[in-house]
């Protein structure tokens, strides 16, 4: 019996309703965006390294542009200036979210993950620029070592932790965040083309309008989607980066719930929330994939490994993600919580925050992107990218045997608690043997 027209299938058409819901919800998690980037990644690595890597360069250099916005990108920009934003937008309402109702709201609670975050991107670029003045090299690089890449290493950590205490994510998060808005300020700060004034101002008017709208609880995509996309392109065409638009739409979004007043309805979500919960899978799955596959793309040959660890540009990546996170976030908490009011969380130990250091050092979304604004030259471009890459692969490498020996050490507890708990249903033993797992 032929199929009904309602029965057939569209090739390439859309997923129905049930599947996109599941896939939306998977994207959401670290672990599955975490490796939806790691395919990305790899494919790029092949194609450009295949014997069809000609067709990989044409297909990142293809131009194609948005005459009426004054746009014409290649395929490479328009993921790492447009999709990419997408990804930025998301920090920055988490950003907000933190600032507002998470653990930046009170000082005391935010400045171990702050003093953390700023020493861990210090210390890489002080760092760099020791390694680059040593070796005489470039010294525009020093900003690459200092981002981490907070999907691949949620991903990691999720993959690797069954028994970690759950305080050691919340941490992570938290520096990553902060370290995400540092990313930002440095990229419109230090990587910005000549400014066109009349052009930023129209940005922050749009920003103003949007602010408007969220203040006077105006709904509706159709004002916001237009109003987002001129404001990007108007800050794209004002000589900043174009996903500082991302952050600052961001941090204008409302991410505390209005409760019941007169007049005025109470919320489920916040417009934060909301957007949040719908962009994620976007920016997990799409957004950062896709800028991944049109900058990872490197042609690894021998002479380039070499140049990794012999050139002091490259070198002084590899240092900054391995080296200098891993100094940088274990001392900077230590002297946070030794000399100032701060205190680590009492679930953690400090085997724990070095083991996070360490993956810390994965730096590789936004450590591509700064490395592609500081060396236009694809000379230096293409070795400080393979840094990136091996940097990160190092850093990942010996995070997971750390946080692997921290998960068995923890399981033991665990174990131990639920074998030996007393009559009262207080482990016995738990204690004891949690100080000597420090």
């Amino acid at each position: 019996m032929p199929a009904t027209p309602r029965e057939r299938s569209v090739f390439l058409g859309l997923l129905p309703w049930p599947e996109r819901t599941a896939m939306a919800r998977a994207l959401r998690t670290e672990t599955v965006g975490g490796l939806v980037l790691l395919v990305a990644a790899v494919v790029a690595l092949g194609w450009a390294n295949s014997p069809w890597s000609t067709s990989y360069e044409t297909v990142r250099d293809f131009h194609f542009g948005i005459p009426a916005l004054g746009l014409d990108l290649s395929v490479g920009h328009w993921t790492s200036d447009g999709m990419l934003s997408v990804f930025f937008l998301v920090a920055g309402i988490e950003l907000k979210r933190e600032l507002v109702v998470g653990e930046l709201r009170t000082p005391a609670a935010a400045a171990l993950p702050v003093v953390a975050a700023v020493c861990g991107m210090a210390v890489p670029a002080a760092l760099y620029a020791a390694t680059a003045s040593a070796g005489d090299g470039s010294q525009a690089g020093w900003a690459v070592p200092m981002a981490t890449d907070i999907a691949f290493a949620l991903a990691v950590l999720a993959v690797l932790s069954t028994h970690l205490p759950a305080a050691l994510r919340a941490f992570l998060l938290t520096l990553a965040v902060v370290d995400d808005l540092g990313a930002v300020l440095i990229i419109a700060v230090f990587f910005t083309a000549d400014l066109n004034l009349p052009a930023l101002g129209g940005a922050f008017a749009g920003l103003v309008v949007f602010y408007l709208l969220q203040r006077f609880r105006v709904h509706g995509w159709w004002w916001y989607v237009p109003l987002g996309v001129a404001i990007w392109a108007l800050m794209y065409n004002g000589g900043v980066h174009a996903t500082v638009a991302g952050v600052a739409m961001g941090l204008v979004l409302r991410t505390r719930r209005d409760t019941a007043a007169p007049g005025r309805k109470a919320e489920a979500a916040s417009p934060g929330e909301r957007n949040e919960h719908l962009l994620r899978p976007v920016s997990a799955g799409i957004a950062v994939p896709l800028f991944a596959l049109f900058a990872a793309g490197v042609s690894i040959t021998l002479p380039m490994l070499g140049e990794v660890f012999t050139r002091p540009e490259p070198l002084g990546v590899v240092l900054g993600l391995v080296l200098g996170k891993t100094v940088g976030i274990f001392v900077g908490t230590y002297l946070a919580a030794r000399y100032t009011r701060a205190r680590l969380n009492p679930e953690l130990t400090w085997s724990d925050v070095f083991a996070l250091a360490v993956l810390a050092g994965i730096g590789f979304t936004v450590s591509l992107l700064i490395g592609e604004l500081a060396f236009p030259d694809p000379a230096t471009a293409e070795p400080v990218k393979a840094a990136v890459l091996a940097g990160s692969l190092i850093a990942a490498a010996l995070a997971a045997v750390l946080l692997k020996r921290r998960d068995r050490i923890y399981r033991t507890l665990w174990e131990a608690e639920n074998v030996d708990e007393d009559a009262d249903g207080i482990p016995d033993v738990y204690q004891r043997d949690r100080e000597g797992a420090a």
